[in-house]
């Protein structure tokens, strides 16, 4: 019999729909176990990632069960979004359509691989039966004061038409197109309050053991909570008041001028009738073309422009100028800063450029600072010079007591900031969950009433070219009646950010047909939190954090008992592969390359770098191709043999032939073996065994050993598919040997072969249903019990002793393990190579050492 896995495992995977054998429910009395990686977005082919990550995923899941949990393993599709927005746009098609389609197509790509998902569980977050749900989260949110509108100043996206939150913006680019820079525009947005929750979520890092520490970390600097001041700077000619955050009061003193944000909302008011109005605000609008991460980078010129205007330095009473400045953001603090130039390198930069006065207010204690000597801020430690009563004290103890003066003067107070701002949820796109709100003239914001959810979004609208939402444009959808007058209103056209459907969706996967309220709480009590979740480090601050902060809101409102969504998290490494490029035609498709040079021009390829797969390096592999070449098992092995799933995964061809190789020596193991074990029952342990049995019967335990603890603690299926290959050269090396087995001898080898099945079984579970299938058992190795080793198979009739002569290794023996010290000493001593080094020289002493090694000392 030849192994042919396509068919094998078209085979098994109608065997396993047709028995429902990844259905689940929740049973009291089993111990559950959630286990889920984060669900993908439609885009109608699933990639080598993952690919990956659901093998991961599908390997614990599978191990579980057989541990006897009762294991929750479900899929689903997070399918609102932009790309399908723009793809269909792109294809002349409509988003529900285009999702609906790939939904399809990549639900058929999961099953060929044969993944353990409860179907039955399956949801999308564009069905009005899901974002019902979400909209009566927001009405609530709402209710509560955690989601409100303002108009500020947000990221906006040219390429996406839309605003995004500070989290989705990297290095001052799109998250989703980072060739796109992100600019600053002033519009109506709506947010929910995280900041509400900041502190509660920070404090839980540090109760998150199953997490990795640079997930944490991520998360603890983007939170970003600072100890520090308020500052109060009365401005000059109004009985307003400008406050500044700082965390270092120890220098107010110094402060000789103060420096706005140009998207602070008092600057207008500020230059409104001055001189200075017209230039201020062209420095506004220039400034607010860049982006926040090139606004503050070092290499960016700092500047900035004079307001007109000054305030009173509370503490010296002097008059000190108003900027407004580049670098300057308004998301940290109150948009502010107090300007020590002394002390702080790029205001040095900055009073020097604009020749702004200088005042040194902390001195190293061996020296005297000049301001006009000095050509860069003095940034260490030191002792307060003309800071009045804190003269002569160290800068960072007096802290507190400078906190405390400017409190009993009204002039300021200790607080605590915190970096992170409220998340922004609004987004000028069609294909998205509606917001709940209508506008009246006369009652002004009004939520939809409960009765009337969901808001459906209407799926009869053709899409605008330039990417625009066409809900503003459609009266069918925005003109309504407004709940409490019933005169005319205005629906919201803004859509809700996708990452709104991504922050409950694990929840609700517990109760995913429950029609009478968000959750179920039986099931989700049951279910929740996720035991283990698994997705990509790049969701650390965006999903993750989105994610920790709902459940807080959710256990607020009664639906949940808990406050963290995922017991442990694993953030698998990306899958990359080389890079082919032609001098003339750039990156090259596999199938562009022949014989190492380009099918267009035959110039020579370049191989580069191996990076991240991806559309734009060309280098991307598509799974259907390795599934109709080797079949699904031998995918997932490679996926899970090639390196730790917490590494990055280096695409290679010839590893995925030597995993096809593997298998297929698997296959003819059993196959070429099969008359003799077939007529043999496993070794049961009662026939005392020796020699090369014993070692045979001692390896297939170690095997179990190593396997169940490289799943069980680690996730290390690299070297757990390496000890099982050990296994199976050792059934090879054995059966190689010459002379008839004994049925005794066919026993032992039916255990290593059987047990090889079983272990093997969560990696490869097609070859291994039908290996066990073929061995002579009914039932399907997914309900079978995970093996255990046996401690007495363990012990070893010797072992390993290193023996040294002055402290250096000269050679090894192996002793039996029931040998004593003197026993071991007179080994040791007889040793060929031992007695070639002593040569007659007198021995002072020898030292055995916990029976393992043994010290001659000359």
């Amino acid at each position: 019999m030849k192994y042919n896995p396509q068919k094998l495992e078209a085979k098994w995977q109608k065997s396993w729909e047709k028995d429902n054998l990844f259905k689940v429910f929740e049973d009291p009395s089993k111990e559950k176990y959630y286990l889920l990686e984060m669900f993908p977005y439609p885009s109608g082919k699933i990639h080598m990632g993952h690919v990956r990550n659901y093998t991961i995923g599908d390997v614990v899941a599978r191990y579980k069960r057989m541990c006897g949990k009762n294991v929750l393993h479900p899929m689903g599709w997070d399918a609102f979004g932009m790309p399908a927005e723009n793809a269909a746009i792109e294809n002349n098609t409509h988003p529900a359509q285009w999702t609906k389609a790939n939904i399809e197509a990549m639900k058929s790509q999961l099953k060929r691989m044969g993944f353990s998902y409860d179907w039955d569980r399956e949801l999308a977050t564009c069905d009005p039966d899901y974002y019902r749900w979400e909209q009566l989260m927001f009405l609530k949110m709402y209710e509560k004061g955690l989601a409100y509108k303002k108009r500020t100043y947000v990221n906006w996206c040219d390429k996406c038409q839309s605003v995004l939150a500070n989290e989705q913006v990297e290095n001052g680019c799109c998250w989703r197109h980072t060739d796109k820079e992100v600019t600053i525009k002033e519009m109506d947005s709506w947010f929910l309050k995280i900041t509400a929750y900041a502190e509660d979520i920070l404090n839980y890092c540090d109760k998150l053991p199953g997490w990795p520490d640079r997930v944490l970390t991520m998360q603890r600097n983007w939170i970003g909570k600072s100890y520090g001041a308020i500052i109060r700077f009365p401005l000059v000619g109004s009985d307003e008041v400008i406050e500044v955050f700082t965390t270092r009061q120890d220098t107010v003193f110094g402060a000789t001028f103060m420096c706005f944000a140009p998207e602070h909302p008092m600057v207008k008011e500020m230059v409104k009738g001055l001189p200075q109005e017209k230039e201020v605000a062209e420095f506004v609008e220039r400034t607010l073309r860049m982006d926040t991460f090139m606004r503050t980078a070092d290499l960016t010129v700092k500047e900035g422009v004079f307001t007109g205007r000054y305030c009173l330095n509370p503490v010296t009473e002097e008059q000190i100028p108003i900027y407004v400045a580049n670098f300057v953001l308004f998301d940290y603090g109150t948009g502010a800063i107090m300007a020590v130039p002394t002390h702080d390198q790029r205001d040095f930069e900055f009073a020097r450029k604009y020749n702004l006065s200088l005042r040194v207010v902390i001195k190293p204690e061996d020296r005297d600072l000049s301001e006009e000597t000095m050509t860069e801020a003095y940034v260490d430690e030191g002792i307060l010079v003309n800071s009045g009563p804190f003269n002569g004290q160290r800068n960072l103890e007096a802290l507190d007591s400078i906190a405390e003066y400017l409190d009993s003067k009204g002039l300021g107070s200790k607080t605590v900031n915190f970096r992170i701002r409220d998340w922004g949820i609004s987004r000028q796109r069609y294909w998205g969950a509606p917001i709940p709100i209508i506008y009246c003239e006369k009652c002004g914001a009004v939520p939809v009433p409960e009765e009337d959810l969901p808001v459906v979004l209407p799926l009869d609208l053709e899409m605008r070219p330039n990417g625009g939402s066409p809900l503003p444009f459609e009266a069918s959808f925005y003109e309504t009646t407004c709940p409490k007058c019933k005169g005319k209103a205005r629906r919201e056209t803004d859509t809700m950010d996708t990452f709104v459907e991504s922050s409950w969706y694990f929840d609700r996967y517990a109760c995913p047909d429950y029609d009478k309220g968000p959750l179920d709480s039986k099931s989700v009590d049951y279910w929740m939190p996720v035991d283990q979740y698994i997705g990509g480090i790049e969701h650390a601050i965006l999903h993750l954090l989105y994610s920790r902060f709902y459940t807080r809101v959710l256990k607020d409102f009664g639906y949940l008992k808990i406050a963290e969504p995922f017991t442990k998290l694993l953030t698998q490494g990306m899958v990359c592969k080389e890079t082919e490029e032609c001098p003339t035609h750039g990156y090259l498709y596999p199938d562009e390359v022949k014989d190492g040079r380009c099918v267009h021009c035959q110039a020579e390829v370049m191989i580069g770098n191996t990076v991240k797969m991806s559309k734009s390096k060309r280098n991307v592999v598509d799974p259907e191709d390795f599934l109709n070449r080797y079949g699904a098992d031998t995918v997932r092995m490679f996926c899970l043999f090639a390196s730790p799933p917490e590494k990055g995964l280096e695409w290679n061809d010839q590893g995925v032939e030597g995993s096809y190789r593997f298998l297929n020596r698997v296959w003819r193991l059993v196959v070429d073996n099969f008359d003799d074990i077939i007529k043999v029952p496993v070794h049961d342990s009662k026939q005392p065994l020796t020699g090369q049995l014993k070692d045979l019967h001692r390896k297939t335990h170690l095997t179990i050993k190593k396997v169940t603890d490289d799943i069980e603690n680690r996730f290390h299926f690299n070297t757990a598919i390496s000890a099982i290959m050990e296994l199976v050269n050792e059934i090879n090396q054995f059966l190689s040997q010459e002379g008839k087995k004994d049925s005794l001898s066919w026993s032992v080898v039916r255990e290593a072969m059987e047990t090889t099945v079983v272990l093997l079984s969560p990696v490869v579970p097609h070859i291994t249903e039908e290996l066990w299938n073929m061995l002579g058992h009914d039932e399907t190795l997914l309900r079978l019990t995970w093996p255990a080793y046996r401690q007495e198979a363990l012990e070893a009739e010797t072992k390993l002793v290193i023996l040294q002569v002055n402290g250096k290794v000269r050679s090894r023996i192996e002793v039996p393990t029931s040998y004593d010290e003197e026993e071991i000493k007179a080994e040791a001593l007889s040793d060929e190579r031992v007695q070639r080094f002593v040569n007659g020289k007198s021995i002072k002493k020898v030292i055995v050492v916990k029976k393992k090694l043994v010290n001659v000392v000359l």
